[in-house]
């Protein structure tokens, strides 16, 4: 393991390079932006939701797909973030002698958080409950 600048040994990032984590992060950052004009864009093309339009959209297809590749992005985007923050300000120089501890306390907390909503997710769009699909 290579120590920084700050101290902190760096074996816990994502891909293990800094510039593969900054690509991981600047490519989720896309996938989520483009998911949230699509869902800005059903929104506003149609006007007042019902429970039938919203599940018929949500369950088809391209957007169950799409959905999975926002939560798999949001998920690498999460990591790469909260990774770098942790890595940043939770140092011996800023926190003393237990920084590596509550860092690590951290960072197994957000692993745990991230898996459960990625698990969650997944589950939603591709769980049991996606064969009751409404058809008007």
């Amino acid at each position: 393991m290579i120590k920084n600048n700050s101290g902190v040994k760096s074996a816990t990032g994502l891909t293990g390079s800094g510039s593969r984590d900054w690509i991981v992060q600047r490519l989720s950052a896309v996938v989520l932006t483009f998911y949230s004009l699509v869902m800005l864009g059903f929104f506003l093309t149609h006007g007042h939701v019902s429970y039938i339009e919203w599940v018929n959209f949500m369950m088809s297809l391209p957007m169950r797909l799409f959905s999975l590749v926002a939560i798999i992005a949001l998920a690498g985007h999460a990591w790469v973030g909260m990774w770098t923050v942790f890595t940043d300000y939770i140092t011996k120089g800023k926190l003393g002698s237990k920084a590596s501890a509550i860092r690590l306390l951290l960072q197994a907390a957000m692993i745990i958080a991230i898996l459960v909503y990625l698990f969650w997710g997944i589950m939603i769009f591709w769980g049991i409950g996606v064969s009751t699909v409404v058809v008007s």
